[in-house]
């Protein structure tokens, strides 16, 4: 029967019952969707065109003040830090950005409106301390706000962007940090773009942060836009921050690349509470996350152990590396998180990540990180540098709140192979569907008599998700809302690259959210079409076993 036909009985076939609750549910699906989800991201949101100022081609590294010191900064501490920072190994590391923070000027503009640097912090101006940064062959940073005030209550530079631009160009900055401060509701695209654009205007290249703390899906529009844009707020010097910033921060992989980056904030590696091993996991998950490495602590004064943080060339390496792709997660189970870079020359950076309190062994394979093809792979380990080989297992015992790194070498990457066809519904003999063929984002799945239509033909990529449609209508079966309980709703939504859109498929048969770890279920094991799919606990049942093909 033509999938039409079908369609059309099914139409007619419907009981008013679930007629009206298929009409009720898109109403308060659209309501809803409408009131917590920005215009901006709705639709098939893409990346916007990358800002081609040439600048920040692999993530940028530097130092920055804010963390460590606060409103306290002067003169004497840029200087100071970029003259350790020459010295100590970090500029040879790749370090290159000595960045200053708020509060650096007086508290009112010149009678020609210009900022002014204030003259008890900095003697020499901001032109006199940036000579000095750039006679040690680094660059210098600084800080502004795209509102009426700063943070900390000085001018900011909205209505004021042309002239601010030209005089952080005739001072030499190399670097703007913008923040978001006392905005006046007014978009932070506009906003944004307004002083884009007038730093373009000067002629001088300088690097543009943008720090509007992930609001308005800033990932969306941002690499139009800046270099680099914050994906969530302040991080602190705590586990628990990077731990929350760290998974606001990993399912945005395919924004991110050459030239405009996700930015997770800044290193707090060497402060606070966060132990070494806690310092060594940020800047692992930085590293694999190909995000901006701008350290935050006391550098002149920095540990041997938090130097030998900061400048482990093998982590560094994965940061930098030229092919710029953002590593995503391939599992995540009670806490032990395995991610995967690929790398320009065909290796793969992997990163073991123990959240919880206790050491765990973590496991993964060659063929789950996308290699294949050899009897054989070489593993390099990149904070102890050891060698070793596997014919496939990745595994090492890690612990509490520690990550292992691998680089794996050898076969070929990518390796992996998408399959496609029908996913059947063991229990129930039917397959999962898509209600009458929509596109619309947030259509729960279902189950339906097989007939082989494109809205029942699924394809599981090597990235883990679970497509349907191909081309401009393509859309990825998605657990609602990022949601990790029992009953959450299984939908469809435009493809994002986040872990609530990977899906396992395991030898059992069963099919697991790697987000949440639940199963792909019919919901209350029911076989009727129209029966809804949701995430359950996995449980062995018929109604959680699967067949793709």
């Amino acid at each position: 029967m033509p999938v039409s036909t079908a369609r059309a009985r099914r139409r007619l076939s419907l009981s008013p019952r679930m007629s009206l609750r298929r009409t009720l549910t898109l109403i308060v699906s659209v309501v809803l969707l409408t009131a917590a989800v920005p215009l901006v991201s709705l639709g098939t949101a893409r990346p916007a065109a990358a800002l081609g100022n040439g600048l920040a081609l692999t993530p940028q590294m530097g130092f920055n003040d804010w963390n460590a010191y606060g409103c306290n900064v002067s003169e004497s501490l840029i200087k100071s830090t970029a003259q350790a920072m020459h010295t100590n190994g970090m500029q040879a590391a790749g370090y290159s950005y000595v960045n200053i923070d708020d509060c650096w000027m007086t508290h009112s503009r010149d009678s020609g409106g210009r900022l002014v640097p204030d003259p008890a912090k900095f003697p020499d101006g901001i032109k006199g301390t940036a000579d000095y940064v750039h006679s040690l062959g680094l660059k210098l940073g600084i800080y502004e706000d795209a509102g009426t005030a700063t943070c900390a209550g000085y001018p900011g530079s909205l209505g004021h962007e042309t002239t601010d631009a030209q005089s952080f160009a005739s001072w030499g900055v190399d670097y703007l940090k913008y923040d978001n401060c006392n905005n006046t509701g007014a978009p932070a695209r506009t906003r944004y773009t307004v002083m884009r654009d007038a730093l373009a205007a000067t002629g001088r290249p300088i690097l543009f942060s943008l720090c509007n703390w992930g609001q308005e899906n800033v990932w969306t529009w941002g690499a139009g836009v800046g270099n680099s844009w914050r994906t969530t707020g302040d991080i602190n010097a705590s586990f628990s921050s990077m731990l929350s910033i760290f998974h606001s921060n990993v399912g945005l992989a395919s924004y991110a690349g050459p030239g405009h980056w996700n930015d997770p904030d800044m290193l707090e590696v060497g402060n606070g509470s966060l132990t070494a091993t806690e310092s060594r996991s940020e800047f692992s998950l930085w590293a694999e996350m190909a995000a901006p490495l701008i350290a935050g602590t006391n550098i002149p004064s920095a540990s041997a152990d938090t130097l030998s943080t900061l400048t482990n060339s093998r982590v560094i390496a994965v940061d930098q590396d030229p092919l710029g792709k953002q590593g995503t997660m391939v599992s995540s189970s009670g806490g032990l998180d395995v991610l995967a870079k690929p790398l320009a020359n065909g290796d793969v950076s992997v990163a073991l990540f123990n959240e919880t309190g206790s050491t765990a062994t973590i496991t993964t394979t060659a063929a789950a990180i996308g290699k294949s093809g050899a009897s054989a792979y070489a593993l390099t380990d990149l904070w102890s540098g050891a060698s070793s080989t596997t014919s496939g297992t990745i595994s090492a015992s890690v612990p509490a709140h520690g990550t292992v790194m691998y680089r794996v070498a050898g076969g070929t990457s990518g390796g992996g192979t998408s399959v496609t066809g029908a996913l059947h519904a063991v229990g129930a003999g039917k397959c999962l569907d898509v209600p009458d063929s929509t596109t619309t984002a947030g259509t729960q799945v279902e189950i339906w008599s097989c007939h082989g239509g494109d809205n029942q033909t699924w394809t599981h990529s090597t990235s883990d998700q679970l497509t349907v449609y191909s081309g401009s209508r393509q859309m990825c079966l998605d657990a609602y809302d990022n949601r990790t309980s029992p009953g959450t709703k299984v939908e469809i939504w435009s493809c994002n690259g986040q872990t609530n859109q990977q899906w396992t498929l395991n030898s059992n048969g069963t099919i697991t959210g790697v987000q949440s770890g639940l199963c792909l279920d019919v919901a209350g094991g029911a076989t009727a079409d129209g029966t809804l799919a949701e995430l359950w606990t996995c449980n062995g049942s018929s109604s959680q076993r699967w067949t793709l093909g």
